[in-house]
């Protein structure tokens, strides 16, 4: 049944509930909540897939996270970045594989890519790119000062052999090298690690995940379609919309989403102007809330830019 036939489906049951819990009947005033409850949870997952009509918005996701300028304080919160996108991937039951990534010095990561598979995974994350800023009483400061840190969040769709991107030998450089970090003795005594530099657009893809370089390499090559397409899709709606000067820029004075710990709890997110003041749950992946509000707020820009 269609998420439009459930709908319909739930509202008739529930004007027939109605009508009898007006007449005194007990059951039916009792069964009313769930029942609302229940009607109210279809319209929204039938809304949120109307506005998931994007050509690639049912297909996998990459998801890249990188450390912004700051050192440690910065590497940690590319850290809770993953782990926070990595919760709200585990309760919609997505699957999460990591392909490459980059420690920082002291603590958490400087960068970390991997990808998400569920039904519409790139529909509902592409909600996260962007620079997240956080303002915290640093861990890492013997002082206890407030520190502000950024990350950078970059979601593409995975591609796959359905939609054809060509990518030239001749504009290809491939590297391998030896695996550092974590894997097991397999990993890191054999150059099975693969970095492809593609040279037209400048785009860099690593991975050293599997085992083989046969295997990283076929998964660089996955990643980089993905980015490529990604990066054709932007210039195209940059095109149509005619109005790249009022586009943000991702840069690290334009942040889409803050995460305030201190002096009060709050997550804003300044392109809905959505905000939460249960920051702990945010972290915790509790992201549904700011995902339909940007797919809401999506579909009133793009209606704006064609008129």
């Amino acid at each position: 049944m269609s998420s439009y036939g459930k709908v319909n489906e739930l509202v008739d049951e529930l004007e027939i509930t109605l009508e009898y819990a007006e007449n005194g009947d007990e059951d039916s005033l009792q069964n009313l909540k769930s029942l609302l409850a229940n009607t109210e949870q279809a319209v929204l997952k039938s809304e949120q897939k109307a506005l998931l009509s994007g050509e690639t918005d049912t297909n996998n996701a990459i998801v890249s996270i990188n450390a912004g300028a700051g050192g440690t304080e910065s590497c940690d919160w590319a850290s809770m970045l993953h782990r926070m996108i990595t919760r709200w991937c585990e309760t919609k039951g997505f699957k999460v594989s990591v392909l490459d990534y980059h420690y920082g010095e002291t603590a958490g990561i400087k960068s970390i890519t991997f990808t998400v598979e569920g039904a519409f995974a790139y529909g509902l994350l592409k909600s996260e790119t962007g620079i997240h800023r956080l303002v915290r009483i640093s861990p890492f400061d013997s002082n206890a000062r407030r520190h502000t840190s950024f990350a950078s969040v970059f979601v593409s769709p995975e591609i796959d052999d359905t939609i054809e991107i060509e990518i030239d030998d001749k504009d290809i450089r491939i590297d391998v090298y030896r695996s550092g970090g974590s894997g097991g003795q397999s990993v890191n005594t054999t150059d099975s690690a693969v970095r492809l530099t593609h040279f037209p657009s400048g785009i860099v893809v690593t991975c050293q995940n599997e085992r083989s370089q046969l295997q990283n390499k076929l998964t660089a090559f996955k990643v980089l379609r993905s980015r490529l397409y990604e990066k054709a899709m932007e210039e195209k709606r940059a095109a149509q919309a005619k109005i790249e000067d009022t586009k943000m820029e991702i840069g690290w004075g334009s942040q889409i989403r803050s995460y305030v710990l201190h002096p009060y709890k709050l997550v804003k997110d300044h392109r809905t102007d959505f905000e939460k003041s249960t920051a702990e749950n945010v972290l915790d992946g509790d992201l549904d809330d700011f995902i339909d509000n940007y797919l809401q707020w999506k579909a009133v820009e793009g209606k704006a830019a064609q008129e």
